[in-house]
This record gives structure tokens, sequence and C-alpha cells, in this order.
């Protein structure tokens, strides 16, 4: 009898992995070429090359726009913004002369309500395989949804098996979480929102963002509007939780653009508001370590508030772990998904229990 080997159900010990990772704070799509080694009960990880390709123009209308579309809209967009990823996915692979075993897609974010049980990510895995030739692993939080979840964070699993050595891990993306290991069982959450506010005002000032902050640091924090979005209802909300950018435009824009103050004063107020509630969720523990990655680690002014509000022993590591880290840990879970291992954690998410999330195509 001809014995027929899938390989999906070999478990090898090294893996490369390409992560696909579009944020939302529209920046542009970043492409992580990623090798993992396993050695013992513990991975170690490489970030072979890794850049992100800007958006044009007409992608981020559209990604920016497609909550309030038609419903085959919304369906021409998956599967074209899918082609889009498989392209460029393609064009990274032949590059760098790269051949990975699998693609591992985030997609772009359009709904994430899991209070009504569903959650959406544009980016057809489908269509990514169709132009790359590659197995594609993606949709990795609708799972956890169904299981009652918030589908969100789903990097502290990759936090506590690729970082584990520190007592916090802070993202400042489009949102800013926070995981950290809480008496033996991972505890994880969205802080607030971050570069998704950040860009939106900088972009009002005709700038894509903020560099280095150099427009807040200009700007005066107004006590009034700081004391309004410090109070808003999600802060007393226990964990699990996690945020949304219809959260955002529903509470926080009308109490930016209804308070009449300048773009600076604006920025400088927000990144002030990040601060204080990063260092909410750190709370006052000396001796701790916090390592910092996303696009708002380069942010120098927010860094220096989040320093002053919260533990000094701030960790912003290479360039590419700070930009590239979120590509880095969905190639990661794509990993653990092939290897049919739990790549969610309920403790992180309130699910009701762990799962192995994500599509295979």
């Amino acid at each position: 009898m001809t014995k027929i080997k899938f390989r999906r159900t070999l478990k090898k010990s090294k893996y490369r992995v390409i992560g696909l990772m579009s944020g939302t704070s529209l920046d542009g799509l970043d492409i992580a070429c990623c090798t993992f080694i396993r050695i013992g009960n513990s991975w170690t990880y490489r970030i072979e090359c890794a850049e992100t390709t800007p958006y044009p123009a007409p992608w981020r209308e559209v990604l920016s726009t497609l909550q309030t579309s038609t419903a085959l809209d919304f369906a021409a967009a998956d599967a074209d913004y899918g082609h889009l990823l498989g392209t460029l996915a393609r064009t990274f692979m032949e590059k760098f002369s790269l051949r990975p075993d699998f693609i591992a897609s985030h997609g772009h974010t359009i709904f994430h309500q899991p209070g009504l049980m569903l959650t959406s990510q544009i980016g057809s895995g489908a269509c990514i395989a169709a132009e790359t030739g590659l197995p594609v692993i993606c949709d990795f939080r609708s799972l956890d949804v169904a299981l009652g979840g918030q589908g969100a964070p789903l990097v502290p699993i990759g936090d506590q098996l690729l970082f584990g050595s520190m007592d916090f891990c802070l993202n400042l993306g489009g949102f800013a979480n926070i995981s950290f290991d809480n008496n033996g069982s991972r505890t994880a959450y969205d802080i607030c929102p971050a570069n998704i506010v950040l860009n939106h005002l900088a972009q009002q000032a005709g700038r894509e963002f903020d560099p280095g902050g150099l427009i807040a640091s200009g700007g005066t924090i107004d006590p009034t509007l700081l004391e309004r979005l410090n109070t808003l209802p999600f802060y007393r909300q226990s964990f699990p939780k996690s945020l949304g950018r219809e959260w955002v435009v529903q509470h926080v824009f009308p109490l930016l653009s209804g308070s009449g103050l300048p773009v600076h004063d604006l920025l400088a107020t927000f990144c002030e508001h990040i601060a204080i509630q990063v260092a909410a969720a750190a709370g006052d523990k000396p001796g701790t370590n916090m390592l910092v990655t996303g696009g708002g680690a380069f942010n120098d002014f927010l860094v220096s508030r989040i320093r002053h509000h919260s533990i000094p022993g701030i960790l912003i590591p290479d360039p590419d772990t700070v930009n590239y880290k979120e590509a880095l840990i969905f190639a990661f879970l794509g990993l653990l998904k092939w290897r049919n291992e739990i790549n969610c954690l309920k403790s992180v998410t309130g699910a009701t229990r762990d799962s192995s999330g994500g599509a295979i195509y």
C-alpha cells in the first residue's frame, strides 16, 4: 500500500515562515520572513528580512471606509485585498530569494465587535495562496470570538514563548496593548488607542504621522480634555477587553474635534493620555522591565511621557523587532496552528477554552 505523507502532520524543529501584518494605523503592510527553532521546550526566533510596503492612497481610502460599504463591495475588497497581499508576498519572496514553509496573514480588521460575537479581517487566504503557491494560514480571531472571547489580543502567547524574560510587553501600534505574567497565567488586553489617533491628528497637520513626537512636544496638555479622555467608561472595565476602530470613532474623535484645540495641543494631550493609561496598566511594581515595540516606540515624546508616569526600566529593542514584532508573532501563531498547538489563551481573551485558531488554505 502506498503511504501518503501529509506535510502538515510532520512536526519539525525548524520552520521558515512569512508573516503578514496590517494594523489599524494604516501605515502599510509589514512583511517579515522569520526562522523559528525549537530547542527542548523553548523556541528561538530570527527575523531574516523584513520590509513595510506603504499602501497606495486608493487602498488607504478603501481600508478606512469599508465598514460603511455594501456587502458586495466588502466581498470584492476581501478578494482584491487577498490578491494584493499575495502579490506583495510573492514580490518579497522573489526579491530575497525565499521559499518559506508557509505564510501566516493577519489580514486587515474592518469589524471587531466581540460583544456581537463578530470580528472580520479581510484578505482572502485562498487568494493569497493562489498568488504565492504556498499554504496560507489566516483568520486567527474568529474561533476565539465564537468561543465567547474577545478575539484579541492574540500576541500574548508569542510574548510568553518568545519574550518570556520581560515582565511586561507593551505594543504601541494602532492601539496600545500590554501582556504580562499574572501568577503563572498570561494576562493581556488593549489599554487605549494609540497610533490610530496620533496619525489621524498628524494628518490634520499635513503629515502622515508625527515623527519622533515633534509636533506633540510643541503642544500644551489640556487638563479638561485629558480628564474627559481618562474618564471614558472603557478604562473602568475589567479585562479581558479589547478595542476597535468603531469605539474610537464613537467615543474619542468627538472629544477631540469638539475641544476646539489646535493639533499640537491635541497631540500633546493624547500622548499624555496614553502614558497615564499605560502606567495604570503596568501598576507600581519596582524592579520590573518593559519591552516596548510598535511604531509608537519611535515617538520619543510619547516614550518620555510613559517613562515619566510608569516604570523606568523601558527597553526598546533592535529596529526589526520594534517594527516587525507583530508580523513575527503572527508568523509564530501560524506555526503553532500548523502544528495543531494552542495559539490563543482563554486567560487573555475570556473565551471558554484555549484554542488553536486560524484557517488553512
